[in-house]
């Protein structure tokens, strides 16, 4: 007699929320404040105008991120709830329908239509609710918005990564305050690259150079105008 092997998965797509949000905070966090930080140094302003310029940019680009986070994921959120509500509405006074309609989208998706039947049937009997919302609306408790949670992560990896290129400026030797910026961040960028990369189970080499290059454009620019601005004010 064989032996049926029961284990619990992990799958990395329960990731995606707060995953999202750690790599957009991480992300923004190094390149938004290193390339304010070599655009103001590339002006000839001084070591400690350029770190307050850094830390104004931590501290406001922290508080954009977690109210834009916020705001973007509760309209989804809003929109999800709304969706809900007039499936539970739906589902109240026209529940045969309801039942119709579920089993069809798994006739879509190959199942015989006796057996689809059966199945609306049963995961209706279970939760109805739960059955349209992710077989119908594709909402589930994994890709289900979470507002508060991508706001805090936002925020919290916008701060760390920031803090990165601030820590380069306090260790750059005089003189060397662009070029010691500009490679630590691209440094940093490559690492948090490859963490989300890994942590989402995709290509480490492709998402490594994608955020480095973006990262030093951004930085290159800014370094342009900065020396632009500098040089005619």
């Amino acid at each position: 007699m064989s032996r049926i092997r029961r284990h619990s998965e992990s799958h990395l797509v329960s990731r995606i929320g707060w995953l999202r949000a750690a790599v957009l905070g991480a992300n923004d966090g190094i390149v938004s404040t290193a390339s304010l930080i070599v655009g103001v140094a590339a002006a000839a302003a001084k070591p400690s105008d350029v770190l307050i310029a850094g830390v104004a940019g931590l501290v406001a680009g922290a508080m954009s991120m977690a109210a834009g986070e916020y705001v973007s994921v509760s309209s989804q959120s809003d929109t999800e709830q709304a969706e809900l509500a007039r499936e539970r509405r739906e589902l109240s006074t026209d529940a045969v329908s309801e039942h119709e309609e579920l089993a069809d989208i798994y006739v879509k998706r190959g199942v015989d239509p006796v057996i689809a039947r059966k199945v609306a049937e049963q995961l209706m009997a279970k939760d109805a609710l739960a059955a349209h919302a992710r077989d119908e609306l594709g909402i589930s408790e994994t890709t289900t918005a979470r507002p508060i949670q991508a706001a805090l992560t936002s925020a919290l990896t916008f701060s760390v990564g920031a803090a990165m290129p601030l820590l380069a400026v306090l260790m750059a030797p005089s003189g060397w305050l662009v070029p010691t910026v500009s490679a630590a961040s691209l440094l940093f960028l490559a690492l948090l690259g490859a963490i989300g990369a890994k942590t989402g189970g995709a290509n480490v080499a492709r998402a490594t150079m994608r955020v480095t290059f973006w990262g030093a454009l951004a930085m290159a620019l800014t370094a342009g105008i900065g020396a632009l601005f500098g040089t005619v004010v």
